[in-house]
């Protein structure tokens, strides 16, 4: 009923609302005007003389005219600000000073305190009737808003909370804030928790999801807040980050899910950014996948540190297109006059790699194409080796050709004693390059070796997040399966920076912190999503975590060293490998017997080759490749160099 009444008012038209306004102001300042003669005179009965009445009429349109001047009446009530707060005490202010001033003119009798208890009343009324009003026609809209808690209380928090309170979907209830004397303090009108007091908190405002509004400058124990939202019963989501609110990427109302790096539980790695900038700045660089995930992240750094030229080489047309079309933006944008250079091409194509490098006189390449996702590789074995092996040899003896500065290599954790095929070909690529590295000295090759990339396009969070969203189940291979993770900016960051430091030849590892439990990553997500894990213990939650055993040429656990004994760099989170390399004449001949096995399609033989050529390959099946497993029978036999044929064990 209320609801109708405040709907149809609503309703009216604007010239109707503003006459109302000014005939309310009118008889309030009139009643104002009023009460503080009756106060001074203390009598209720107290009456105006005729001099009296000219200069309280004069007063109170003096008034009325400020208003209209300062805009008051042009102001929306339900969505009154401190800009009208503002107008109604300068208007009132002017007010008393023609109270005073007509009072003189008019030779009546104004006693000196009339005008400050008018003043004084004029505000409380005016000011007080308009946001009681705004109270009212906003409860219905605020009462059907979803009640939030706002984690962090710093002036993120706080544009946050205004930017909420401004739009129509969610309603800010309090902070939390991760200074523990702020518990029990009020911001801006809302209660103020300490992180401890979390779940009080959400009890006692009744809230319905947690966001995140932490300042990016401030550090904080993410690991320890997550373990602390996870117990919460309410969805935990964040908004974006100060660079991407700077740059215009985003907006502080654009809530979305809270970002599972958050999960790494360390600092992120901390570029030197005056040596990467060095090996970029005013250089011609090559990104060879560019508009894959790693690739294209590498692309937007690199772009920063204004090289004069960027080549985006990439086979799939879409993703060029896209990566093309949003660095030429962020050139702009941001006026770094960065000629930015799109490529159609295979890095298997030796010839195509040496023209495009020739064509834009390039100097340093970041090598991130490959094929990496692990059961595809397994299912596509020739495949796999063309384009992670051949197509490593391919792209770097392009770039010794063409003169190339520096080739750095973007490696995997996988690679080390792999028990799948596309750790056993990212391996072979290493050892090619540190082949090539001993061959010759014009071109400095450097390796960068780390963890599963969060975000990526083979990463399992956003397929755990689909899944969760589709109501489960929640599939994970093994219960025991850790894995090392990090961000694609961080890994990105990790690249050039090693691609400054290498000398030839080198393997560089991240100091990745702790692996994390895939299946303990899968209940935070389902945790912080506010849903309840289904169990034998608990059948009546809302997602099931289900078991679906190892995928082929997987293992439970990865590694970033094959050897024990890492060696420091000047980098204090990035580690240099010391592991087993072959001389090019022994690289040499392995790619060779590589090619045979290829051309014939012989997959049983070239998966030998990558055994026999030291890379620790141990499979952990037979061969998986889908067209093998249907002709491979037919095909001949493939021996080593003593005429043994080669098998796989």
């Amino acid at each position: 009923m209320v609801a109708s009444v405040i709907n149809s008012i609503l309703g009216w038209s604007r010239p109707l609302k503003r006459f109302i306004s000014v005939l309310a102001d009118f008889l309030l300042l009139s009643v104002a005007v009023w009460g503080a003669f009756a106060l001074r005179f203390e009598t209720v009965s107290w009456m105006p003389d005729s001099k009296q009445l000219i200069v309280c009429l004069a007063a109170v349109l003096v008034t009325i005219g400020a208003f209209i001047k300062l805009g008051l009446y042009r102001a929306v009530i339900r969505y009154l600000s401190e800009h009208a707060f503002l107008a109604i005490i300068v208007g009132v202010a002017f007010s008393s000073v023609a109270l005073i001033v007509f009072g003189f003119l008019f030779q009546a009798l104004v006693p000196r305190s009339v005008p400050v208890i008018y003043g004084a009343f004029a505000f409380l009324l005016v000011a007080g009737t308009r946001f009681t009003v705004r109270a009212i026609v906003q409860r219905p809209r605020e009462k059907a808003k979803n009640s939030v808690l706002i984690v962090g209380a710093g002036p993120k928090g706080l544009q946050l909370a205004s930017a909420l309170s401004q739009g129509v979907e969610y309603r800010p209830v309090g902070f939390v804030s991760l200074l523990s004397s702020n518990h029990r303090s009020v911001i801006g009108g809302l209660p103020v928790y300490s992180v401890e007091h979390l779940e009080k908190a959400v009890r006692e405002l009744d809230a319905s999801r947690a966001l995140l509004a932490l300042e990016d400058a401030v550090p904080v124990n993410r690991k320890q807040l997550l373990s602390s939202l996870e117990k919460l019963s309410i969805p935990v989501q964040t908004v974006p980050s100060m660079s991407e609110l700077v740059a215009g990427q985003a907006r502080i109302n654009d809530i979305r899910d809270l970002e599972i790096e958050d999960l790494l539980g360390r600092d992120p790695v901390r570029p030197d950014a005056a040596t990467v900038s060095e090996s970029l700045y005013g250089k011609s660089v090559m990104v060879t996948g560019a508009g894959g995930s790693i690739g294209s992240e590498l692309c937007r750094q690199i772009i920063r540190h204004k090289p004069k030229v960027l080549v985006l080489f990439e086979q799939s047309e879409f993703s060029l297109y896209s990566i093309e079309r949003e660095l030429r933006s962020i050139s702009q944008v941001e006026s770094l006059d960065v000629t930015v250079h799109a490529v159609l091409g295979s890095v298997t194509h030796r010839r195509r790699c040496e023209a495009v490098l020739k064509a834009f006189g390039v100097q340093a390449v970041y090598h991130a194409a490959a094929y990496k996702h692990v059961p595809l590789v397994e299912h596509n074995v020739i495949e796999g080796i063309q384009n992670n092996v051949f197509g490593t040899w391919h792209t770097a003896e392009a770039a010794i050709a063409a003169g190339v500065e520096r080739f750095v290599l973007i490696s995997t954790d996988k690679a080390v004693r792999p028990t799948n095929v596309m750790g056993a070909t990212k391996r072979m690529a290493e050892l090619v390059l540190q082949g090539l590295s001993q061959r010759q000295s014009q071109t400095v090759f450097s390796m960068v070796r780390f963890g599963n990339v969060l975000g990526s396009s083979g990463s399992v969070v956003p397929l755990f997040r689909d899944q969760i969203r589709d109501g489960g189940p929640v599939t994970v291979t093994h219960p025991d399966i850790i894995r090392y993770f990090m961000t694609i900016p961080e890994a990105s960051q990790l690249v050039l920076q090693a691609g400054s430091m290498g000398q030839g030849g080198e393997v560089y590892v991240l100091d990745m912190g702790e692996p994390v439990r895939i299946a303990d990553l899968a209940r935070k997500m389902i945790h912080l999503m506010g849903l309840e894990e289904k169990t034998s213990e608990s059948p009546g939650g809302d997602i099931e975590i289900v078991y679906t055993g190892l995928r082929p040429g997987e293992k439970l656990f990865e590694e970033l060293l094959i050897g024990d004994n890492p060696q420091g760099t000047a980098h204090p989170r990035i580690l240099m490998a010391r592991e087993v390399s072959l001389t090019w004449d022994e690289v040499e001949e392995y790619l060779g017997r590589l090619t045979r096995a290829s051309q014939s399609f012989d997959c049983k033989a070239a998966l030998n080759i990558l055994i026999e050529a030291r890379t620790a390959y141990a499979p952990n099946g037979d061969v998986a490749d889908l067209v093998w497993c249907k002709t491979g029978a037919a095909s001949p036999e493939h021996h080593d160099r003593d005429g043994k044929v080669l098998r796989l064990s």
